[in-house]
């Protein structure tokens, strides 16, 4: 490849590592003691907000990858590698949980406290147009594989009036960045000092979002549980940071947040079964349901809670079968 050799990596062992829901896909590259990994966008994706967030988070000195080199008209990088201690591996062998998710917290505490209004101004806003557009996937990939048509109209006029009457709820907090996929598998442990010791990946959708974003993403997360009691200490410490949060209008948009998130995965996970044939990521089902369930009986949400009860009611939250996977 013209763009390895030309940055001397013609000659390296490339070993591609395991995708996730992404398009992307990244190759390890080792030649002698060096290593680094090679990430390829397709055509449709542009790779440069990857760059551009990377740089903003080198900037406030966080530990995203250092970019060696990047042809952004072929859609192809060279970045640090950070290695295969993810939070998630490290959990599944035994790793301290509670160290974990502080460190984790602690980066997010650091980036809000550092992020400029300058900063915040550099990325899009995630505002309620934008949440609307990916909530929809659930309507457009789920309501088809489990009743065989597409939604009506006057149904996804319902849908979005109960969630317009909600989003604005999750704004009762300030903004701040939020790296947009932040949980377990995309953080990884580093031997660095502080918070530099948890390195960040995939953050090339980072957006201007309520301050909730993150940690919601991180605490109330569809692939992983934590115990309660874990995760109210962790709201804590995270607001024993900003002191001056209000706590009830935090938890609020907390809820809205992690309703919103589990909503979307739901459309995210029947579009992965039915247009990709991945039919791995069903079986965190049971626990994105769990989350809708938990999150929409808060008081905030009874718009989008009485929606859930009228047009999809328990019997229908279900995991999608291998043979709900054709487009409808």
């Amino acid at each position: 490849m013209t763009f390895l050799g030309a940055q001397g990596w013609a000659a390296a062992e490339a070993t591609p590592l395991a995708g996730d829901g992404s398009v992307r896909r990244y190759t390890r590259l080792v030649q002698g003691s060096r290593s680094c990994l090679l990430m390829e966008c397709p055509p449709d994706l542009p790779i440069e907000p990857f760059l551009k967030v990377d740089a903003l988070l080198r900037k406030l000195g966080l530990s995203a990858p250092e970019v060696f080199a990047a042809d952004p008209a072929a859609g192809l990088a060279l970045v640090e590698d950070f290695g295969d201690a993810t939070f998630s591996r490290l959990l599944g062998s035994g790793g301290d949980e509670t160290a974990l998710y502080q460190l984790a917290v602690d980066l997010l505490i650091e980036l809000h406290r550092r992020a400029t209004p300058a900063d915040l101004a550099s990325l899009p806003v995630f505002d309620d147009d934008r949440a609307l557009d990916g909530l929809f996937r659930m309507l457009d990939w789920y309501w088809p594989a489990i009743h065989g048509a597409a939604a009506s109209e006057t149904l996804r006029q319902e849908f979005e009036s109960a969630w317009r009457a909600v989003l604005p709820k999750m704004r009762g907090v300030p903004d701040s960045i939020a790296l947009f996929d932040y949980h377990t598998d995309n953080l990884l442990k580093l031997d660095r000092p502080g918070v530099a010791a948890c390195g960040v990946i995939d953050f090339q959708d980072a957006v201007q979002a309520p301050v909730v974003f993150d940690l919601a993403t991180l605490l109330a997360n569809d692939r992983r549980a934590i115990p309660d009691a874990l995760r109210d200490a962790l709201i804590g410490r995270y607001l024993a940071a900003f002191p001056a949060l209000d706590r009830d209008a935090f938890m609020t948009a907390f809820a809205v947040k992690t309703a919103h998130w589990n909503t979307r995965i739901v459309g995210t996970f029947a579009r992965l079964l039915r247009r990709d044939g991945r039919l791995h990521y069903q079986k965190f089902m049971p626990r994105v349901w769990f989350l809708i369930e938990r999150y929409t009986a808060h008081p905030a949400l009874e718009p989008v809670a009485a929606w859930y009860r009228r047009h999809l009611p328990p019997a229908d939250r279900r995991i999608l079968e291998v043979d709900e996977r054709s487009p409808a």
